[in-house]
């Protein structure tokens, strides 16, 4: 049995309350960092009006309760924990409405690609490394998909260049 919450519909003086739309924004910021756009895509599920929404997301962002470089940083330094790579972490940051210059401060933080990219093809595949080329695609087709660049998984995977 699932269990839902009901959405209560909000009167039309609840959806323009700034107040309201605030406590909301503060009550879902509580539980974690949103970027803006996510955040402003809550408060319209709930109800808020579009401009009421926005007024109090900019309200918060001059206070510093909102923070987009911060949001961007917990987000890329809890992905690259899952053992994502850049690559992939950038494509969700931007799609979440993050500023390029934000995603690259984030990911250009303490990270070592390539060691993350070298740990995650020993967690799914073993520390031996890859016999053969089919192996070896296989295991770069993976890294790939987690976000790797090419100069990671050659890392990774102990590839060489041929030169022919």
């Amino acid at each position: 049995m699932t269990l839902r919450r009901s959405r209560t519909l909000l009167s039309p003086e609840q959806r323009a309350d700034p107040a309201a739309a605030r406590g909301s924004a503060v009550a879902l910021l509580a539980r974690r960092d949103f970027a803006t756009r996510e955040l402003l895509g809550r408060l319209a599920a709930k109800g808020f009006d579009a401009d009421t929404a926005a007024a109090v997301i900019t309200e918060l962002v001059a206070e510093g309760v909102l923070n987009e470089a911060r949001y961007a940083q917990n987000f890329a330094t809890w992905h690259a924990a899952r053992g994502q790579g850049p690559l992939r972490i950038a494509a969700q940051l931007k799609q979440q409405g993050v500023a390029p210059d934000l995603i690259e401060g984030a990911l250009a933080g303490p990270h070592d690609w390539a060691a993350l990219a070298s740990k995650v093809r020993r967690g799914r595949f073993g520390p031996q490394p890859p016999r053969g080329w089919p192996e070896q695609a296989r295991q770069a087709r993976f890294l790939q998909y987690r976000g790797f660049s090419m100069e990671q998984i050659r890392a990774a995977t102990g590839a060489t260049i041929d030169a022919d």
